[in-house]
């Protein structure tokens, strides 16, 4: 399974950003689909994760909404609409993956497969 994830750009506070997340390999056998992000000096934080059985989206306190993930099943592409962009949302951002049912779906050990991370600046 591999993931590219795409659409990191330099923005300014409050505009909108969509990332995408490219899945090849198995994508069928995925469980879990998650954004995770990474300040610069902070650790990878959770965003929102999908679970792909049954469409259960959470996301966390800070991008609630703000942010909206979503799967097109046809692209086995994932995305992140992102709007009203603050100045802390800049980060580089990761999509992940996991093929098992997983306990706490916003732990990035949780998730086996990752992508190259995108980046995102927010600055005016």
């Amino acid at each position: 399974v591999q993931l590219v994830e795409s659409g990191g750009n330099l923005v300014q506070p409050g505009d909108s950003l969509r990332l995408s997340c490219r899945v090849s390999g198995v994508p069928q056998s995925l469980s879990f689909i998650g954004w995770f992000r990474r300040a610069l000096g902070k650790e990878r934080d959770g965003v929102s994760y999908i679970n792909t059985k049954d469409g259960d989206t959470k996301y966390t306190d800070s991008v609630k909404g703000r942010f909206t993930a979503s799967i097109n099943t046809l692209e086995n592409t994932m995305y992140l609409e992102m709007n009203n962009l603050m100045a802390d949302d800049t980060a580089v951002y990761y999509c992940a993956a996991a093929s098992v049912l997983v306990k706490n779906p916003l732990f990035e050990d949780e998730y086996v497969y990752w992508g190259q991370g995108t980046h995102v600046t927010v600055a005016s």
